[in-house]
Protein backbone atom coordinates (compact mmCIF):
# COMPACT_ATOMS: atom_id res chain seq x y z
CA UNK A 1 0.00 0.00 0.00
CA UNK A 2 1.39 3.35 -1.17
CA UNK A 3 2.42 5.91 2.19
CA UNK A 4 2.14 9.34 2.67
CA UNK A 5 3.57 11.15 5.41
CA UNK A 6 1.65 14.81 6.67
CA UNK A 7 4.10 16.74 9.27
CA UNK A 8 2.09 19.22 11.06
CA UNK A 9 4.99 21.82 11.67
CA UNK A 10 2.61 25.38 11.22
CA UNK A 11 3.35 26.26 14.99
CA UNK A 12 4.63 29.16 15.95
CA UNK A 13 5.97 28.27 19.66
CA UNK A 14 5.49 31.11 21.32
CA UNK A 15 6.91 29.71 25.07
CA UNK A 16 10.40 29.46 22.63
CA UNK A 17 10.99 33.21 22.86
CA UNK A 18 12.21 32.69 19.35
CA UNK A 19 11.90 34.83 15.81
CA UNK A 20 12.56 31.07 14.49
CA UNK A 21 9.94 28.49 14.06
CA UNK A 22 10.01 26.03 16.92
CA UNK A 23 10.46 22.76 14.87
CA UNK A 24 13.43 24.51 13.32
CA UNK A 25 14.95 24.42 16.87
CA UNK A 26 18.06 21.65 16.90
CA UNK A 27 18.18 18.26 19.11
CA UNK A 28 21.90 17.17 18.49
CA UNK A 29 22.49 19.78 16.06
CA UNK A 30 19.98 18.64 13.74
CA UNK A 31 15.97 20.32 13.69
CA UNK A 32 13.78 18.44 15.90
CA UNK A 33 11.15 18.81 12.84
CA UNK A 34 14.10 15.99 11.04
CA UNK A 35 13.81 14.07 14.15
CA UNK A 36 10.42 13.67 13.69
CA UNK A 37 10.48 12.88 9.85
CA UNK A 38 12.97 10.59 9.98
CA UNK A 39 11.76 7.62 11.44
CA UNK A 40 8.89 7.90 9.04
CA UNK A 41 11.56 7.86 6.27
CA UNK A 42 12.35 4.47 7.08
CA UNK A 43 9.30 3.63 5.24
CA UNK A 44 10.09 5.28 2.67
CA UNK A 45 6.54 6.73 2.04
CA UNK A 46 5.49 7.87 -1.69
CA UNK A 47 4.66 11.65 -0.59
CA UNK A 48 5.73 14.02 2.23
CA UNK A 49 4.26 16.83 3.09
CA UNK A 50 5.17 19.40 5.34
CA UNK A 51 2.09 22.13 6.59
CA UNK A 52 4.08 25.27 7.28
CA UNK A 53 2.64 28.61 9.06
CA UNK A 54 4.90 31.09 10.87
CA UNK A 55 8.06 31.17 9.47
CA UNK A 56 7.47 29.28 6.47
CA UNK A 57 10.04 30.33 4.01
CA UNK A 58 12.47 29.47 7.08
CA UNK A 59 10.96 25.75 7.18
CA UNK A 60 10.93 25.58 3.35
CA UNK A 61 14.79 26.49 3.19
CA UNK A 62 15.57 23.98 5.96
CA UNK A 63 13.92 21.39 4.13
CA UNK A 64 15.88 22.16 0.46
CA UNK A 65 18.93 21.12 3.03
CA UNK A 66 17.70 17.99 5.09
CA UNK A 67 14.84 16.79 3.05
CA UNK A 68 14.47 18.23 -0.50
CA UNK A 69 12.08 15.37 -1.64
CA UNK A 70 9.11 16.89 0.97
CA UNK A 71 6.31 19.48 -0.39
CA UNK A 72 5.60 22.19 1.43
CA UNK A 73 1.87 23.62 2.52
CA UNK A 74 1.11 26.82 4.08
CA UNK A 75 -1.34 27.15 6.67
CA UNK A 76 -1.92 30.83 6.03
CA UNK A 77 -4.32 31.22 9.53
CA UNK A 78 -4.01 28.99 12.24
CA UNK A 79 -7.42 27.53 13.30
CA UNK A 80 -6.46 23.84 14.24
CA UNK A 81 -5.42 20.42 13.49
CA UNK A 82 -7.71 19.36 11.40
CA UNK A 83 -7.57 22.75 9.07
CA UNK A 84 -3.45 21.84 9.09
CA UNK A 85 -4.14 18.67 7.68
CA UNK A 86 -6.03 19.55 5.61
CA UNK A 87 -3.84 22.02 3.91
CA UNK A 88 -2.40 18.84 2.16
CA UNK A 89 -5.34 18.09 0.47
CA UNK A 90 -4.80 19.51 -2.52
CA UNK A 91 -1.08 18.06 -3.01
CA UNK A 92 -2.31 14.48 -2.08
CA UNK A 93 -5.32 14.81 -4.47
CA UNK A 94 -4.32 12.35 -6.42
CA UNK A 95 -2.85 9.70 -3.68
CA UNK A 96 -4.08 6.85 -3.20
CA UNK A 97 -2.90 4.82 0.12
CA UNK A 98 -2.65 5.62 3.69
CA UNK A 99 -1.61 8.94 5.12
CA UNK A 100 -0.11 9.19 8.48
CA UNK A 101 -0.18 12.12 10.42
CA UNK A 102 2.84 13.49 12.55
CA UNK A 103 3.76 16.18 14.61
CA UNK A 104 7.07 18.39 13.86
CA UNK A 105 7.53 18.77 17.87
CA UNK A 106 7.67 15.23 18.34
CA UNK A 107 10.82 14.47 17.57
CA UNK A 108 10.85 10.46 19.32
CA UNK A 109 8.35 8.30 17.61
CA UNK A 110 9.91 4.86 16.67
CA UNK A 111 9.97 3.45 12.92
CA UNK A 112 8.67 0.50 14.60
CA UNK A 113 5.63 2.37 16.18
CA UNK A 114 4.47 3.80 12.75
CA UNK A 115 4.53 0.20 11.28
CA UNK A 116 2.73 -1.10 14.06
CA UNK A 117 0.11 1.63 12.99
CA UNK A 118 0.17 0.50 9.33
CA UNK A 119 -0.43 -3.33 10.33
CA UNK A 120 -3.00 -2.56 12.67
CA UNK A 121 -4.62 -0.28 9.03
CA UNK A 122 -3.70 -4.10 7.14
CA UNK A 123 -5.99 -6.00 10.15
CA UNK A 124 -8.94 -3.83 8.80
CA UNK A 125 -8.89 -0.47 10.87
CA UNK A 126 -9.91 2.46 9.00
CA UNK A 127 -8.48 4.83 11.72
CA UNK A 128 -5.48 4.50 14.37
CA UNK A 129 -4.64 6.57 16.96
CA UNK A 130 -1.71 6.39 18.27
CA UNK A 131 -2.10 6.36 22.41
CA UNK A 132 0.29 6.09 25.99
CA UNK A 133 -0.19 5.42 29.55
CA UNK A 134 1.57 9.00 30.84
CA UNK A 135 2.63 8.87 34.65
CA UNK A 136 0.68 11.88 34.60
CA UNK A 137 -2.31 11.81 32.49
CA UNK A 138 -3.89 15.27 33.94
CA UNK A 139 -3.77 17.43 30.86
CA UNK A 140 -3.93 14.65 28.31
CA UNK A 141 -6.68 14.02 25.98
CA UNK A 142 -8.38 10.06 26.75
CA UNK A 143 -8.83 7.91 24.58
CA UNK A 144 -12.70 5.84 25.07
CA UNK A 145 -12.84 2.15 24.07
CA UNK A 146 -15.49 0.19 23.68
CA UNK A 147 -15.67 -3.67 23.12
CA UNK A 148 -11.63 -3.16 22.03
CA UNK A 149 -12.72 -0.29 19.55
CA UNK A 150 -12.09 3.40 20.12
CA UNK A 151 -14.79 5.25 20.13
CA UNK A 152 -13.80 8.92 20.80
CA UNK A 153 -11.59 11.01 22.45
CA UNK A 154 -12.37 13.70 25.00
CA UNK A 155 -10.49 16.43 26.36
CA UNK A 156 -9.48 16.43 29.90
CA UNK A 157 -11.23 19.62 30.03
CA UNK A 158 -14.13 18.50 28.69
CA UNK A 159 -13.81 14.22 30.57
CA UNK A 160 -16.46 13.35 33.20
CA UNK A 161 -14.74 12.06 36.35
CA UNK A 162 -15.06 8.95 35.38
CA UNK A 163 -13.42 9.18 31.83
CA UNK A 164 -10.82 11.15 33.87
CA UNK A 165 -9.75 7.78 35.57
CA UNK A 166 -8.77 6.56 31.88
CA UNK A 167 -4.97 6.06 31.58
CA UNK A 168 -5.04 5.88 28.16
CA UNK A 169 -4.09 9.06 26.77
CA UNK A 170 -4.16 10.48 22.92
CA UNK A 171 -0.37 11.61 21.03
CA UNK A 172 -2.41 13.08 17.76
CA UNK A 173 -0.82 10.93 15.98
CA UNK A 174 -2.85 8.84 13.27
CA UNK A 175 -2.98 7.04 10.72
CA UNK A 176 -6.00 6.54 8.07
CA UNK A 177 -6.88 5.79 4.50
CA UNK A 178 -5.81 9.26 1.94
CA UNK A 179 -9.86 9.27 1.15
CA UNK A 180 -11.01 8.51 4.61
CA UNK A 181 -8.87 11.00 6.08
CA UNK A 182 -9.87 14.12 4.15
CA UNK A 183 -14.02 12.96 3.98
CA UNK A 184 -13.85 12.47 7.45
CA UNK A 185 -11.85 16.31 7.83
CA UNK A 186 -14.50 17.48 5.88
CA UNK A 187 -17.32 17.17 8.40
CA UNK A 188 -15.53 18.32 11.32
CA UNK A 189 -17.46 21.71 12.55
CA UNK A 190 -15.58 24.73 14.73
CA UNK A 191 -18.67 24.87 17.10
CA UNK A 192 -16.09 24.93 20.51
CA UNK A 193 -14.73 28.17 22.65
CA UNK A 194 -11.49 28.71 20.41
CA UNK A 195 -13.32 27.87 17.05
CA UNK A 196 -11.05 25.93 15.68
CA UNK A 197 -11.26 22.34 13.78
CA UNK A 198 -9.85 19.33 16.05
CA UNK A 199 -8.04 16.70 14.37
CA UNK A 200 -9.03 14.66 17.67
CA UNK A 201 -12.69 14.87 16.45
CA UNK A 202 -12.04 12.39 13.43
CA UNK A 203 -12.58 9.28 15.51
CA UNK A 204 -16.28 10.12 16.18
CA UNK A 205 -16.70 11.04 12.62
CA UNK A 206 -15.38 7.75 11.76
CA UNK A 207 -17.54 6.25 14.48
CA UNK A 208 -20.75 7.80 12.91
CA UNK A 209 -20.24 7.17 9.41
CA UNK A 210 -19.07 2.79 10.57
CA UNK A 211 -15.70 3.41 10.62
CA UNK A 212 -13.65 1.01 12.21
CA UNK A 213 -11.12 2.87 14.52
CA UNK A 214 -8.92 1.36 16.88
CA UNK A 215 -5.49 2.14 18.97
CA UNK A 216 -2.06 1.22 19.02
CA UNK A 217 0.23 2.07 22.11
CA UNK A 218 4.08 3.41 22.88
CA UNK A 219 5.91 4.41 25.88
CA UNK A 220 5.31 8.21 27.18
CA UNK A 221 8.75 8.81 25.83
CA UNK A 222 8.21 8.52 22.13
CA UNK A 223 4.93 10.86 22.54
CA UNK A 224 7.66 14.02 24.54
CA UNK A 225 6.45 17.15 22.71
CA UNK A 226 8.32 19.88 22.68
CA UNK A 227 7.06 23.64 24.03
CA UNK A 228 9.56 25.10 25.87
CA UNK A 229 13.59 25.73 25.95
CA UNK A 230 13.20 23.46 29.22
CA UNK A 231 11.30 20.86 27.06
CA UNK A 232 14.38 21.13 24.29
CA UNK A 233 17.28 20.73 26.36
CA UNK A 234 15.21 17.78 28.52
CA UNK A 235 14.56 16.45 24.27
CA UNK A 236 18.63 16.75 23.97
CA UNK A 237 18.93 14.87 27.45
CA UNK A 238 16.88 12.01 26.07
CA UNK A 239 18.29 11.97 22.68
CA UNK A 240 22.20 11.93 24.09
CA UNK A 241 21.16 8.80 26.65
CA UNK A 242 19.60 7.00 23.94
CA UNK A 243 22.84 7.82 21.43
CA UNK A 244 25.51 6.87 24.06
CA UNK A 245 23.48 3.42 25.09
CA UNK A 246 23.35 2.34 21.68
CA UNK A 247 27.23 3.34 21.37
CA UNK A 248 28.75 1.38 24.02
CA UNK A 249 26.39 -1.38 23.03
CA UNK A 250 28.13 -1.47 19.45
CA UNK A 251 31.41 -2.10 21.26
CA UNK A 252 32.54 1.50 21.73
CA UNK A 253 34.12 3.01 24.91
CA UNK A 254 32.93 6.23 26.57
CA UNK A 255 34.58 7.00 29.77
CA UNK A 256 32.57 9.41 30.58
CA UNK A 257 29.28 8.97 28.42
CA UNK A 258 27.32 11.84 30.40
CA UNK A 259 29.82 14.52 28.58
CA UNK A 260 30.32 13.03 25.43
CA UNK A 261 27.62 14.47 22.56
CA UNK A 262 26.34 12.78 19.68
CA UNK A 263 24.79 14.20 16.48
CA UNK A 264 22.22 11.95 14.82
CA UNK A 265 24.29 10.57 11.92
CA UNK A 266 27.70 9.69 13.92
CA UNK A 267 28.95 6.34 13.53
CA UNK A 268 31.80 4.81 15.84
CA UNK A 269 33.13 1.29 14.69
CA UNK A 270 34.21 -1.17 17.40
CA UNK A 271 36.73 -0.69 20.03
CA UNK A 272 36.79 3.29 19.64
CA UNK A 273 37.84 5.07 22.64
CA UNK A 274 36.07 8.38 23.69
CA UNK A 275 37.49 10.07 26.26
CA UNK A 276 35.37 12.38 28.28
CA UNK A 277 34.30 15.52 27.28
CA UNK A 278 34.22 14.65 23.24
CA UNK A 279 31.56 16.96 21.02
CA UNK A 280 30.65 14.61 17.84
CA UNK A 281 29.13 17.47 15.06
CA UNK A 282 27.76 16.08 12.00
CA UNK A 283 28.58 13.72 9.59
CA UNK A 284 31.71 12.03 11.58
CA UNK A 285 32.63 8.48 10.69
CA UNK A 286 35.02 7.07 13.56
CA UNK A 287 36.92 3.74 12.48
CA UNK A 288 38.35 0.58 14.34
CA UNK A 289 40.39 1.59 17.45
CA UNK A 290 40.68 4.73 17.27
CA UNK A 291 41.52 7.05 20.26
CA UNK A 292 39.31 10.24 21.08
CA UNK A 293 41.09 12.23 23.29
CA UNK A 294 39.56 14.37 26.02
CA UNK A 295 38.05 17.74 25.18
CA UNK A 296 37.96 17.38 20.94
CA UNK A 297 35.43 19.02 18.61
CA UNK A 298 34.29 16.50 15.43
CA UNK A 299 32.60 17.33 12.44
CA UNK A 300 31.71 16.41 8.91
CA UNK A 301 34.99 14.67 9.39
CA UNK A 302 36.67 10.36 8.52
CA UNK A 303 38.80 9.03 10.89
CA UNK A 304 40.72 5.79 9.96
CA UNK A 305 41.23 2.76 11.84
CA UNK A 306 44.09 3.52 14.75
CA UNK A 307 43.84 7.14 13.97
CA UNK A 308 44.62 8.78 17.13
CA UNK A 309 42.88 12.44 17.48
CA UNK A 310 43.13 14.96 20.83
CA UNK A 311 43.46 15.89 23.25
CA UNK A 312 41.55 19.53 22.44
CA UNK A 313 41.96 19.12 18.55
CA UNK A 314 39.20 20.30 16.39
CA UNK A 315 38.13 18.26 12.73
CA UNK A 316 36.58 20.42 10.52
CA UNK A 317 34.30 19.51 7.39
CA UNK A 318 36.33 17.79 4.77
CA UNK A 319 38.87 16.33 7.35
CA UNK A 320 40.11 12.82 6.76
CA UNK A 321 42.51 10.71 8.69
CA UNK A 322 43.93 8.31 7.48
CA UNK A 323 44.96 4.81 9.31
CA UNK A 324 47.25 5.29 12.56
CA UNK A 325 47.55 8.79 11.72
CA UNK A 326 47.56 11.53 14.61
CA UNK A 327 46.07 14.55 14.89
CA UNK A 328 47.29 15.78 18.73
CA UNK A 329 46.61 18.74 20.92
CA UNK A 330 45.49 22.15 19.48
CA UNK A 331 45.60 21.18 16.38
CA UNK A 332 42.39 22.45 13.90
CA UNK A 333 42.17 20.97 10.09
CA UNK A 334 39.52 21.74 7.62
CA UNK A 335 39.11 19.99 4.57
CA UNK A 336 42.80 17.93 5.15
CA UNK A 337 43.81 14.76 4.39
CA UNK A 338 46.43 13.21 6.63
CA UNK A 339 47.42 9.84 5.29
CA UNK A 340 48.52 6.59 6.98
CA UNK A 341 50.55 7.17 9.55
CA UNK A 342 50.88 11.15 9.21
CA UNK A 343 51.19 12.89 12.21
CA UNK A 344 50.72 16.87 13.43
CA UNK A 345 50.92 16.61 17.35
CA UNK A 346 50.66 19.80 18.47
CA UNK A 347 49.50 23.67 17.50
CA UNK A 348 48.99 23.65 14.11
CA UNK A 349 46.62 24.44 11.52
CA UNK A 350 45.86 22.35 8.30
CA UNK A 351 43.31 23.42 5.81
CA UNK A 352 43.10 22.75 2.25
CA UNK A 353 45.80 20.58 2.16
CA UNK A 354 46.83 16.88 1.70
CA UNK A 355 49.80 15.29 4.00
CA UNK A 356 51.15 12.24 2.71
CA UNK A 357 51.96 8.95 4.64
CA UNK A 358 54.07 8.91 7.54
CA UNK A 359 54.98 13.01 7.38
CA UNK A 360 55.98 15.01 10.06
CA UNK A 361 54.02 18.38 10.83
CA UNK A 362 55.99 20.28 13.20
CA UNK A 363 54.58 22.07 16.34
CA UNK A 364 53.59 25.16 14.94
CA UNK A 365 53.42 24.69 11.32
CA UNK A 366 50.57 26.78 9.31
CA UNK A 367 49.03 25.89 5.83
CA UNK A 368 48.70 29.63 4.41
CA UNK A 369 45.61 28.33 2.80
CA UNK A 370 43.76 31.72 1.88
CA UNK A 371 44.86 34.74 0.50
CA UNK A 372 41.81 37.14 1.16
CA UNK A 373 39.99 35.96 -1.85
CA UNK A 374 40.37 32.61 -2.66
CA UNK A 375 41.66 29.16 -1.29
CA UNK A 376 44.70 27.39 -2.46
CA UNK A 377 45.78 24.00 -1.89
CA UNK A 378 48.82 22.67 0.29
CA UNK A 379 50.61 19.47 -0.95
CA UNK A 380 53.16 17.48 1.11
CA UNK A 381 54.57 14.50 0.36
CA UNK A 382 55.07 11.07 1.96
CA UNK A 383 57.77 11.14 4.50
CA UNK A 384 58.36 14.79 4.58
CA UNK A 385 59.34 16.60 7.66
CA UNK A 386 58.35 20.38 8.72
CA UNK A 387 60.06 21.58 11.30
CA UNK A 388 58.46 23.30 14.07
CA UNK A 389 56.80 26.90 13.44
CA UNK A 390 56.52 27.16 9.76
CA UNK A 391 54.18 28.64 7.37
CA UNK A 392 53.68 27.00 3.98
CA UNK A 393 52.08 30.08 1.76
CA UNK A 394 49.82 27.67 -0.79
CA UNK A 395 49.70 27.06 -3.10
CA UNK A 396 52.54 25.19 -2.55
CA UNK A 397 54.33 21.89 -2.53
CA UNK A 398 56.89 20.25 -0.16
CA UNK A 399 58.40 16.81 -2.12
CA UNK A 400 58.38 13.34 -0.43
CA UNK A 401 61.11 13.35 2.16
CA UNK A 402 61.90 16.91 2.06
CA UNK A 403 63.16 18.81 5.12
CA UNK A 404 61.64 22.09 5.47
CA UNK A 405 64.27 23.94 8.53
CA UNK A 406 62.30 25.09 11.50
CA UNK A 407 60.89 28.51 11.74
CA UNK A 408 60.69 28.91 7.61
CA UNK A 409 58.31 30.73 5.55
CA UNK A 410 58.38 28.54 2.08
CA UNK A 411 56.61 29.87 -0.30
CA UNK A 412 57.82 28.05 -3.55
CA UNK A 413 57.91 24.26 -4.89
CA UNK A 414 60.53 21.78 -2.31
CA UNK A 415 61.72 19.17 -4.48
CA UNK A 416 61.49 15.45 -3.13
CA UNK A 417 64.29 14.80 -0.57
CA UNK A 418 65.42 18.55 -0.69
CA UNK A 419 66.46 21.08 2.65
CA UNK A 420 64.39 24.12 2.58
CA UNK A 421 65.44 26.68 4.65
CA UNK A 422 63.05 30.28 4.11
CA UNK A 423 64.54 32.18 7.09
CA UNK A 424 66.99 35.20 7.67
CA UNK A 425 70.23 33.78 8.39
CA UNK A 426 70.91 34.48 12.16
CA UNK A 427 73.87 37.04 13.55
CA UNK A 428 75.14 37.40 16.71
CA UNK A 429 76.43 40.51 18.10
CA UNK A 430 78.81 39.99 20.85
CA UNK A 431 77.98 42.46 23.62
CA UNK A 432 75.30 44.00 22.28
CA UNK A 433 72.48 42.90 24.66
CA UNK A 434 74.49 45.09 27.50
CA UNK A 435 74.81 47.90 25.65
CA UNK A 436 71.26 47.85 24.79
CA UNK A 437 70.06 47.35 27.99
CA UNK A 438 72.39 50.75 29.28
CA UNK A 439 70.73 53.07 26.57
CA UNK A 440 67.56 52.25 27.76
CA UNK A 441 68.23 52.94 31.21
CA UNK A 442 69.85 55.79 30.50
CA UNK A 443 66.60 57.39 28.78
CA UNK A 444 63.97 55.96 31.15
CA UNK A 445 66.23 58.18 33.68
CA UNK A 446 66.34 61.40 31.23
Amino acid sequence: MPLAIVVLAAGRGTRMVSSKPKVLHPIAGLPMLFHAMRPASELHPDRCAVVAGFGAEQVSQALGKHAPHAEIAVQKEQLGTAHAVDQARGMLADFDGDVIVLFGDTPFIRTETLQAMLEARRAGADVVVLGFEPADPARYGRLVLADGRLQRIVEAKDASPQELQIGLCNSGVICCGRKNLFDLISRIGCGNAAQEYYLTEIVEKANDAGLACSVVTCGEEETLGINSRSELARAEAIFQNRARQAAMAGGVTLVAPETVFFAPDTRLDRDVLVEPHVVFGPGVQIGEGAVVRAFSHLEGCQVGRAAVIGPYARLRPGSCIGEGAKVGNFVETKNATLEAGAKANHLSYLGDARIGAAANIGAGTITCNYDGVMKHRTEVGAGAFIGSNSALVAPVSVGAGAIVAAGSVITREVSADALALGRAEQDNKDGAAERLRQRVRKTAAE
